[in-house]
């Protein structure tokens, strides 16, 4: 039985959207493998032999730097017998990739080039035979693979998304994200759906009773409206506050081609599936979520600043504290409803407030998604 609601609520997805395993296999099949997805920050990868494995949906994924410096994304199993090619979270390889369960070795691009008695096999084709790519861009300095045969407009899909927030295609290059570098990465292990993370991200009416230093930095925060509920906006800074620091002290000088416009605001974009990116003038906070489970997701933070302030050693600390509570205060909500997505009292779901109507818009996309 549907709900009458009144005007001022929209219902949300039924509870078991956030628990049911089957519901989480589609969700690997239609969006994880099928849609573009953050991996690898570029610079962690940065010369040949150098790689790093990930999960991806159902699939683990290789990408790698090689010998002609181009960045390459592959599914990680050997052609032989299907074994994991390499099993380590990143690595760095001289000149190839050997299989430790019968020694096929692949070159950096991917070709079968060695194996035990290979040379009496010359009917073998060695490109064919030779490790499955993976679509990859690089985009802000990252990584983003794509499992699907025919991958969809990266530049809709994923540049398209921050238009679509900026109202601006050229405004995100401001940051110059991707020549930026990690000054702070944190890794958290939320025992939550990924749909809930992403709700909790696009809106702000929990900002004034679990956010009170996010508030205190971003007054009107507390008045229950995300910066994304509106396109082109950037939430201002608190007279009082210096900089986006946990005490609102000063920060650094701003990124290079942040403008006047921009300064002593805060942004936030969401790419679905897994992404979100936060822009304030001196540093960028970029989140990439990896969803294991209906029930678990690993969430991985990197703060960027420029080189000049990495490089220097400058103190950091107050400007990730500040979001690194913003996490925990966020993913602890997310956690304490993990639970009560299975509950009777949610087996409707439930409903959205006019400050929330925009999530509406995501549970849609979602709906078609698994459709």
């Amino acid at each position: 039985m549907t709900l009458s609601l009144p005007p001022s609520l929209l219902a949300t997805l039924p509870g078991h959207y956030y628990t049911d395993p089957s519901i989480f296999r589609v969700e690997q099949e239609r969006i994880f493998e099928s849609m573009w997805f953050a991996v690898a920050r570029c610079a962690d990868i940065a010369t040949p032999g150098k790689f790093e494995t990930v999960s991806v949906g159902r699939e683990s994924i290789l990408v790698v730097r090689g010998r002609d410096s181009q960045l390459r994304a592959f599914l990680n199993v050997c052609r032989h017998r299907g074994a994991k090619l390499c099993v380590e979270a990143a690595g760095e390889t001289k000149r190839s990739l050997q299989c430790p369960y019968h020694a096929w070795t692949y070159g950096l691009d991917g070709k079968l080039i060695a194996a035990p008695n290979l040379t009496k096999m010359p009917d073998i084709d060695r490109v064919e035979y030779g490790l499955i790519p993976v679509h990859l861009r690089e985009w802000l300095g990252y990584a983003w693979v794509c499992l699907a045969d025919s991958p969809p407009s990266f530049e809709d899909a994923v540049i398209g998304a921050a238009r679509d927030r900026l109202g601006d295609t050229e405004m995100i290059n401001h940051w110059e994200v991707d020549t930026l570098d990690v000054g702070r990465r944190i890794v958290y292990d939320v025992k939550a759906n990924w749909k809930l993370i992403i709700e909790n991200f696009m809106e702000c009416y929990h900002c004034a009773t679990i956010h009170p230093e996010l508030t205190e930095v971003l007054p009107e925060f507390a008045d229950g409206y995300a910066a994304q509920y509106y396109v082109g906006h950037g939430a201002a800074f608190a007279e009082e506050a210096q900089g986006f620091t946990v005490d609102g002290s000063e920060g650094f000088d701003k990124i290079g081609g942040v403008g006047a416009e921009e300064d002593r605001k805060y942004y936030a974009i969401t790419v679905n599936p897994q992404v979100f990116i936060n822009l304030v003038p001196d540093h960028v906070i970029f989140h990439r979520m990896f969803p294991m489970s209906a029930d678990r997701t690993v969430v991985v933070c990197d703060w960027l600043y420029t080189k000049e302030v990495v490089a220097s050693g400058k103190d950091v600390s107050r400007s990730v504290e500040l979001f690194h509570r913003v996490n925990q205060q966020d993913f602890d909500a997310c956690e304490r409803c993990q639970p009560a997505m299975s509950s009777r009292a949610y087996a409707r779901g439930g409903v959205l407030v006019p400050s929330e109507h925009h999530i509406a818009a995501f549970h849609e996309w979602l709906t078609a998604k698994l459709a």
